[in-house]
């Protein structure tokens, strides 16, 4: 489309906005003959009849009322777009709301948030730490940290920052106690760590021959994954938590993966925010933070590697 093409959709709507052609051409600063020229040059290019035109009053035909609403779409999006690139030079400012899950929220998130604070001293942030489904327009949360696939809401725009990876694993001094597990179905004669989540200990989850939700039935359950983590190192059990959990501990030799030809696949790991016309500086420059600090590969993983390619 040229230029002119795009000013003559232009002062076509604003004469559909004005309610006629004088008025229009008072916006413009054109003459009333200039109008009228640019709309039936419009009107002979598309071939239909846009307006009708009497001198008392003007309205759109039903050619020239869907016309309006596609053209006023092209305005709005160029409109916003321009607004969108202001605002991305734009200081972030205000109260940041943050929804986090526990465990990923205190080990991984946390020192996000402080860098984001320390680098952007106009910005206030609250976070909150829970593994509770949040409804982040009724609670007025900026953006919420998720696992796994979220449930369908056209008011939400979710964004992929990491993957949440499962890992077996049990301290040196259990596996020389007990033995190493060959398969998952051999974990009914271990001592296996269960977490808990809703009061319901949560399945482990396999690969291969044994593709079924496995439930240990473990003597010892918690509802705290960093205390099964300490358990699990102090030799009490096996544990099969998320390698943002374990990494560390792999690291330092605390902890021996198990069962890894068995792993199942991992699990998007999203930002999560309301959908809006303009996403404010504070919510965009801290998804980018969560991004580069996460991106290609998050951390934890990055230690995973550096892990197992030592042992």
């Amino acid at each position: 489309m040229g230029l002119g093409n795009f000013n003559d959709i232009a002062t076509f709507v604003s004469v559909v906005n004005a309610g006629s052609f004088t008025s229009a051409a008072q916006q413009l600063g054109i003459t009333r003959s200039a109008v009228g020229k640019i709309i039936a040059r419009l009107e002979e290019r598309l071939r239909v009849r846009l307006l009708h035109r009497t001198p008392r009053s003007l309205s759109l035909t039903d050619d020239g009322a869907v016309f309006y609403a596609r053209c006023t779409q092209i305005i709005e999006d160029l409109e916003e777009t321009e607004t969108a690139m202001a605002v991305r030079s734009a200081t972030p400012a205000g109260t940041l709301r943050i929804s986090v899950p526990i465990a990923l929220g205190h080990r991984h998130v946390r020192p996000i948030v402080e860098a984001f604070l320390e680098q952007w001293s106009a910005v206030t942030a609250e976070v909150s730490f829970t593994d509770r489904y949040v409804d982040l327009i009724d609670e007025g949360i900026d953006i919420a940290i998720r696992i796994g696939e979220p449930a369908p809401d056209s008011r939400l725009i979710a964004r992929t920052v990491a993957q949440q990876n499962l890992l077996t694993c049990a301290a040196p001094a259990y596996v020389a106690k007990h033995g190493v597990p060959s398969a998952p179905a051999e974990l009914v004669e271990h001592e296996c760590l269960q977490f808990v989540s809703s009061g319901r200990p949560q399945p482990w989850s396999f690969v291969g021959d044994d593709q079924a939700p496995f439930n240990p039935g473990g003597r010892l359950r918690m509802d705290s994954a960093e205390a099964l983590v300490e358990t699990a190192v102090s030799g009490v059990g096996i544990i099969h938590l998320p390698t943002y959990l374990v990494s560390t501990a792999v690291k330092e030799g605390r902890l021996v993966p198990l069962l890894e030809a068995f792993s199942p696949p991992g699990l998007p790991i999203r930002a999560i925010y309301p959908t809006r016309r303009h996403l404010t500086p504070k919510v965009r420059l801290f998804i980018d933070s969560l991004v580069e600090a996460w991106q290609p590969l998050a951390p934890w993983e990055r230690e995973m590697t550096g892990a197992c390619s030592t042992q």
